[in-house]
Parts: C-alpha cells; sequence; structure tokens
C-alpha cells in the first residue's frame, strides 16, 4: 500500500465567510483520511475524519476538535456519501460559529466552532487520499 499522503499548510488565513475545497480519490485499500482546520498541530478547531473500517462503527465520519493538545468530545455519523475508490469533492465552509462540511451526493454535516477561533491559520490533509485540487476561495 502507498505511503498516506499529507499537506501541512502554516500561515494560511482563513475567515468566516471563506471556503476550503479539497478534490481527490479515495484509494481502493483505504482506512480513511483527515482534513484537520486550526491554528496548529496542537489545537484544531475541525478534525474530520472519515474511517472506512472502525472498530465500532465500521464505515463512520468523525468529527472532533483539540486545543492545546486534548481531544474534545467525538461527533460520529455513519456515512455511505464516501466510498473506497471513488472520487470526492469535499467543500469546507467556514461560517463563524459554524463549519460546513458539503461532501458527494449532497450530504452535508455541521460541526460548532467550539473555541471560537476567528481565523484558520493551520490546514492538514493526510491519509489515504491522492489529493487532485485544493483551493481556498
Amino acid at each position: 500500500m502507498a505511503k498516506p499522503m499529507e499537506l501541512e499548510l502554516k500561515n494560511v488565513k482563513l475567515r468566516a465567510g471563506d471556503q476550503f475545497k479539497v478534490e481527490g480519490r479515495i484509494l481502493h485499500e483505504a482506512q480513511g483520511f483527515q482534513i484537520d482546520l486550526g491554528f496548529d498541530e496542537e489545537n484544531l478547531a475541525l478534525h474530520f475524519n472519515p474511517r472506512f473500517h472502525d472498530a465500532a462503527d465500521g464505515a463512520v465520519l468523525v468529527c472532533n476538535s483539540k486545543i492545546d493538545g486534548c481531544w474534545g468530545h467525538e461527533e460520529r455519523e455513519k456515512h455511505s456519501s464516501l466510498q473506497r475508490g471513488s472520487t470526492v469533492k469535499i467543500l469546507l465552509k467556514l461560517t463563524g460559529d459554524m463549519f460546513e462540511v458539503e461532501m458527494p451526493n449532497g450530504h452535508e454535516i455541521q460541526f460548532p466552532n467550539r473555541h471560537s477561533l476567528d481565523v484558520i491559520t493551520y490546514v492538514r490533509i493526510r491519509g489515504d487520499l491522492k489529493l487532485t485540487s485544493f483551493k481556498i476561495y
């Protein structure tokens, strides 16, 4: 299996109203991937983590936040709009108090901006995803 992909961006400036689009292909043998938005590696306002073989739930979408290296309460939702081997487009929107994530098949989730970060300066995408494009606008 290929080494998991990792893209890390520092010193970006995403504010309420900004959008972040990720496009790629989920690997056929994928265990999962993640998109993290926050201040740095230890302070994440959004940890978006589709998993394809979770011990408890099988295919599950996990969202969480992390402050000073400590994880918050996981929000878990079974997912079907993200499939191994499929091409995906994921759109993350910052609305201020909330993150909105649009996935294939029109599925959308919302996750609260628990730490009330006004500016996202750190972005990381990693895991079993062949990234073809990302765009901030």
